[in-house]
């Protein structure tokens, strides 16, 4: 099948302008991602450079090649910066520009501007190079759990490839100086290839922004504004999933005398204890413990794989961490906190574990608080009796 260059060549330029424009349509209802703007200009540049890149033949060459291809490989440069935006990076937009300066200049040395060969291998290396890098920074941000974040890098790579593919061909297969537009199988297939390629990259990046501003609103709903940490409803739907498959020493931690704090010191100073409270705390357990606020002083915390004599000497840290907690407009304010432990197998009811683990921090509040309480193990003679 022959492949049409001006009609591929226009049906680009609708594509990518239409894919602009989506862009910053998204961007004007979240203003706060500025990587879309920055897709959106990118492709609103592209298009412009493919409507002058299709012109061949009908304008000047200076301006179909030279300027076109200029601005097409600044637009390369505004995707690559847009991707460092969407990553919380510096957008470099000197250097998305260079690119195109850098053709820019070179079409000024008439050798360059005559070779064909030579006009591919540095068009098709810079802008490889801007999908590379495009590829290179999503990668670097896979801390951020994101499901569209490994199709982009591939699509990004990928184009990279395919734009690099074309300097040895270029080199072992240069097209004639004077074919027209029309003949060129080169422009057709890098065309079309281009119009697939716009299409599914702006699709996985527009699948990113969603998927973070999804995710976000989700940390939102499952965090406790105040300290941070997670609120009632995380914890207990993350400890209900660490239970069903592994043991676990359930913390049940609660500040003693709270009310105390906020009657004399005022709500500001109570809100500011249990946010350090959160900070001391969170140092000494570890890293795989799910930690949470319950409501009011009272916090949880479920320990994997940990027994109860562990789990005790953790909670010995937390309180020692959170008794150093001190306030510099009132020296005498004192914290201390109440922490009942309770151990359970796999499988056991996360209800039934904070009903026990609020049985050992009563008894750890009646016997004078400030302290440690494991839940007392059964009486063997109650057990044999039933």
């Amino acid at each position: 099948m022959r492949l049409d260059v001006p009609t591929l060549f226009l049906t680009t330029v609708a594509v990518t302008f239409m894919v602009g424009v989506l862009y910053l349509l998204s961007w004007s209802q979240t203003r706060r991602e500025r990587a879309l703007a920055i897709w959106g200009i990118a492709h609103l540049v592209g298009s412009g450079a493919s409507c002058l890149l299709g012109l061949r033949g009908a304008i000047p060459d200076p301006v179909s090649i030279g300027l076109g291809n200029a601005v097409m490989i600044g637009a390369y440069g505004l995707i690559w910066s847009g991707v460092r935006a969407f990553e919380g990076r510096r957008t470099h937009l000197g250097w998305a520009v260079a690119g195109g300066l850098v053709w820019s200049a070179a079409c000024l040395v008439p050798a360059f501007y005559t070779s064909v060969a030579a006009r591919i291998v540095l068009a098709s290396a810079t802008a490889g190079l801007y999908c590379a890098l495009g590829a290179w920074t999503i990668w670097r941000g896979r801390g951020e759990p994101l499901i569209s974040r490994y199709p982009a890098i591939v699509l990004l790579g990928s184009y990279a490839a395919v734009y690099w593919v074309r300097i040895p061909l270029a080199m072992v297969f240069p097209p004639p100086v004077l074919a027209p537009l029309s003949d060129s199988p080169w422009l057709a297939i890098l065309c079309f290839v281009g119009t697939l390629y716009s299409v599914a990259i702006a699709f996985v990046l527009m699948a990113l922004t969603k998927e973070r501003a999804e995710r976000e609103q989700r940390l939102a709903a499952e965090t406790d504004a105040l300290t941070g940490i997670a609120n009632r409803r995380a914890f207990v739907a993350r400890a209900e999933a660490c239970l069903a498959v592994r043991p676990a020493a359930l913390l049940l931690l609660d500040l003693d005398h709270f009310k105390t704090i906020n009657d004399r010191f005022g709500h500001s100073v109570g809100d500011a204890v249990l946010t350090a409270f959160c900070h001391a705390a969170a140092p000494m357990l570890p890293r795989n413990a799910v930690f949470g606020r319950l409501g009011g002083e009272e916090f949880a915390c479920l320990l994997p794989e940990t027994g109860a004599g562990l789990a005790a000497r953790f909670a010995e840290s937390v309180r020692g961490s959170v008794g150093r907690i001190a306030h510099p407009d009132y020296p005498d304010l004192r914290v201390g906190v109440s922490v009942g432990i309770a151990a359970g197998a796999a499988g056991c009811d996360l209800d039934d574990l904070l009903r026990r683990a609020d049985g050992a921090l009563y008894g750890a509040k009646r016997n004078g608080r400030d302290q440690v309480r494991v839940e007392a193990p059964p009486n063997p003679s109650v057990v044999r009796a039933a």
